[in-house]
C-alpha cells in the first residue's frame, strides 16, 4: 500500500479473491482505486481468459489504473484475443503484464513475450510447480531452468521480466537471497506479497555506493586504456574489457534510475 515504498501495488481479484468473492473484489477495486491512484501506480490482476471471471474483471477496470496484470498466459492466439477486449473496451493504452507460471508457458515464453500487446512479464514459481507437479523447495532448484528461461526471454524481448514471490515473507534472509540471484539472472525487480519485503527488494537491486564507485573507477581506467588502442586492462585484479564494461555501465544506469 502507499507508504510502504513499493514501486507499485496490485490489486488482486485472481488467487487472493476467493470464487464466491469475486464480485465483491471487483466492487473494491472500483472503491479503492481513486484513493490510491494519486499515491503509486496502480494495477489490478484480472482472472485469465479461461474462467467465468475474465470478461466482468475486464469490465470492471476504473479509470487512472497504471495497467492489468494476466495471470498465466499460454498462447499467441490467446493475447491476440486479450488485446481486442482491451481495444474494445477503451483499454489499449494501459499497461500489461503477463504471468508466465505454467509449463506451457516457460515452453512458448519466447513467441508469447514477442507479443506487442504485452509490456512486461513475471515469473511464476508457485503455479508452475503445482502444474509440473513438482515440489517447491527453499533453494529453488526445481524452477532453475524455467527461471532463467523467462530472464533470457525477456532480454530478447527487451522487455521487463519480474521475479517470483516468496511466500514465507516471514523470511528476510531468504528473500534478500532470491533477489539477488534474481538481478544477477537480468530481473528487473521482484514481486512483494509483504510490506516487510519492499526494502529488501529495493536494496538488491539498487547498486550500492561500492558498486556505483568502482564502477566509475573501473570505466574512467578502461577509457583510458581504449583510447590509446588497448582492447583490454587489468583492474583490481580484474580482467576488463567490453562485456566486463557493458556491465558496469548497467550499474551506472540503475543507480542514475
Amino acid at each position: 500500500m502507499p507508504g510502504t515504498g513499493a514501486d507499485a501495488i496490485v490489486i488482486d481479484l485472481e488467487d487472493a479473491t476467493p470464487p464466491h468473492a469475486k464480485a465483491d473484489g471487483r466492487a473494491n477495486l472500483v472503491e479503492l482505486a481513486p484513493e490510491l491512484i494519486d499515491q503509486v501506480s496502480v494495477y489490478v490482476r484480472v482472472n485469465d481468459d479461461t474462467t467465468e471471471w475474465h470478461e466482468d474483471d475486464l469490465d470492471s477496470v476504473p479509470g487512472g489504473l497504471r495497467g492489468i496484470v494476466v495471470p498465466k498466459i499460454e498462447s499467441v492466439s490467446a493475447l491476440d484475443a486479450l488485446q481486442g477486449r482491451l481495444t474494445a473496451r477503451g483499454l489499449s493504452d494501459l499497461v500489461v503484464i503477463g504471468g508466465i507460471e505454467t509449463a506451457l508457458g516457460v515452453a512458448d515464453a519466447r513467441d508469447l513475450l514477442a507479443h506487442p500487446v504485452l509490456d512486461a512479464a513475471y515469473f511464476g514459481a508457485e503455479d508452475f510447480i503445482a502444474d509440473m507437479g513438482g515440489v517447491r523447495t527453499p533453494d529453488n532448484a526445481e524452477v532453475q531452468y524455467a527461471r532463467s528461461q523467462v530472464a533470457l526471454v525477456g532480454r530478447l524481448a527487451e522487455k521487463l521480466v519480474i521475479d517470483q514471490i516468496v511466500a514465507d515473507f516471514r523470511d528476510g534472509e531468504r528473500c534478500g537471497r532470491e533477489c539477488r540471484e534474481a538481478r544477477a539472472l537480468g530481473y528487473g525487480g521482484k514481486l512483494c506479497i509483504h510490506p516487510s519485503q519492499v526494502a529488501i527488494a529495493h536494496a538488491a537491486f539498487t547498486p550500492s555506493p561500492q558498486e556505483v564507485e568502482r564502477a566509475r573507477r573501473m570505466l574512467a581506467a578502461y577509457a583510458e586504456a581504449t583510447a590509446a588502442g588497448v582492447a583490454s586492462i587489468a583492474f583490481e585484479g580484474q580482467m576488463v574489457d567490453e562485456p566486463v564494461a557493458v556491465q558496469a555501465r548497467r550499474i551506472l544506469a540503475l543507480a542514475d534510475e
